[in-house]
């Protein structure tokens, strides 16, 4: 029994476990298969990185306290970070990558980078 292509429906020669007829249909196959979870990673990380672009450029020194409404004038999403690091005194770190923050009173935070 001939197999055809699972992308374009070409009949296949060659291996007999063959699925596809090249490596454009079987990426174009793939691609549509991995399209949904693609676009979720891809704007996570689009955040992540519009996330850390800010935070270097208020933090110019390594260490630099910001209002809370400077890192939301520039859309600044505390959703989005890539670790935590809790201290022994109790204190939180949110680190998106090497740029970190950590809430202060007053709704002022404290932007450091990790070197």
């Amino acid at each position: 029994m001939k197999k055809n292509c699972l992308e374009c429906g070409e009949p296949l020669n060659g291996r007999i476990d063959k699925k596809f007829c090249s490596d454009y249909c079987r990426n174009t196959y793939n691609n549509k298969i991995n399209k949904d979870s693609k676009n979720l990673i891809r704007n996570i990380n689009n955040r992540l990185r519009k996330n850390h672009r800010l935070l270097s450029d208020l933090n110019t020194t390594g260490k630099t306290k910001v209002t809370r409404t400077k890192l939301l004038d520039g859309n600044f999403d505390f959703n989005y970070f890539t670790s935590i690091y809790k201290t022994k005194t109790g204190n939180t770190y949110y680190y998106i990558y090497n740029q970190g923050y950590l809430a202060l009173d007053n709704d002022f935070y404290l932007l450091i980078k990790k070197e």
